[in-house]
């Protein structure tokens, strides 16, 4: 017992060594949420009603952020959070009304690591993709509904790839190659698994900000892959597109168009997206328009969608240890869909509350 004793005192002794040691080098940060959301859906079939419905739901995360700088430029970091929609878990579930639920789903949610250099760098694992301001990845998955920020709440805003960025001229070219799907079990061969390419190239013209690029399939993969969005197995569609960010005084206009189309094994599609954002401020507020022509399979179907996001972000506390930041924000959104002659109108309006803790 006495050696036992003995070896664990050394074994915390060493762990606090080496904590010690390292945690010059550690940098840990996160975030807490509790969102309290007023939602209020309404259905149409041929200019008739079939569902509405209004609800109030509680929502909360957390998010804790590991950065490892290990030296001459190498650096590790992750995400732990929720493994759901927008890292969050609600309160009660159908089994259990007043337990919290998705505590289990909490890990590692993006995992990556490489290296910054003066005129370049590199990054390997699952990481993130800015899709919050950046919508090709929502428009090359989802075309059929990309409004919404989809990729950024379903995905949890990661990609697992690999990632090279250098100076180029006056900007900076970044490409990407990545795995959107690893077919495990699949015994056709070694490309069966799905794989693209993300190129973009970030520039200034004077005061403003450019960033074309191209997000192109490698490999057969599934577009839409969303419940209320079913979509097209082994396609190939190309997206393209562009931000541009436009400064006004104490005002920062963004425009973004972006572009896809598919014309592969009898599927055979084209859609669009168009985002202008105005941010002043604590103020952010921005309207998104998207629509979609499928002819897949001899059919003529249509999607249209319009959604707007409105924010304000007042910080209650801020200091070096952290800040509390509250956040009214209203989401809208409407689909008109014509699907095999047959129109569906939908709309949802979210009128939410955001305390945040910053630390």
């Amino acid at each position: 017992m006495k050696k036992q004793f003995l070896s664990l005192v050394c074994a915390l002794a060493m762990m606090a060594t080496f904590v010690t040691t390292a945690e010059a080098g550690i940098k840990i940060s996160g975030d807490a949420q509790v969102r309290a959301r007023g939602q209020f859906d309404e259905k149409k079939v041929d200019g008739t009603e079939v569902a509405s419905k209004d609800e109030l739901y509680w929502l909360y995360r957390l998010r804790l952020k590991i950065a490892a700088d290990l030296g001459d430029g190498f650096f590790a970091k992750a995400l732990l959070a929720n493994h759901s929609a927008g890292w969050f878990a609600t309160i009660g579930s159908d089994k259990d009304p007043v337990f919290p639920r998705n505590l289990s789903d909490f890990g590692v949610n993006q995992m990556y690591f490489g290296r910054m250099m003066p005129n370049s760098h590199y990054a390997v694992g699952w990481m993130p993709i800015n899709s919050f301001n950046n919508p090709i990845f929502d428009l090359a998955v989802y075309p059929r509904q990309p409004l919404g920020i989809p990729y950024f709440l379903l995905a949890n805003d990661r990609i697992f790839g690999l990632n090279y960025g250098a100076k180029v001229g006056p900007g900076e070219l970044n490409a990407s190659v990545l795995v959107l799907d690893d077919h495990l079990k699949d015994t056709e061969g070694f490309f069966r698994d799905e794989y693209a390419i993300h190129l973009m190239y970030k520039t200034n013209i004077g005061d403003i900000t450019i960033d074309p690029q191209l997000l192109a399939a490698i490999t057969d993969f599934n577009t839409a892959i969303h419940p209320s969005s079913p979509g097209y197995s082994d396609v190939t569609p190309w997206t393209l597109g562009t931000n541009v960010v436009i400064p006004a005084g104490d005002i920062k206009f963004t425009l973004g168009g972006f572009y896809t189309f598919c014309d592969d094994s009898g599927v055979d599609y084209d859609g669009y997206l168009f985002r202008i954002k105005a941010e002043r401020g604590p103020v952010r507020a921005w309207f998104d328009y998207s629509s979609m022509n499928d002819d897949s399979f001899g059919l003529s179907d249509e999607y249209e969608n319009m959604y707007v996001w409105a924010q304000y972000n007042w910080k209650v506390h801020e200091s070096s240890m952290g800040s509390l930041t509250l956040s009214p924000t209203v989401r809208y959104l409407t689909t008109d869909h014509n699907v095999g002659g047959t129109e569906t109108e939908t709309q949802r309006l979210r009128t939410e509350l955001w305390a945040q803790v910053a630390f």
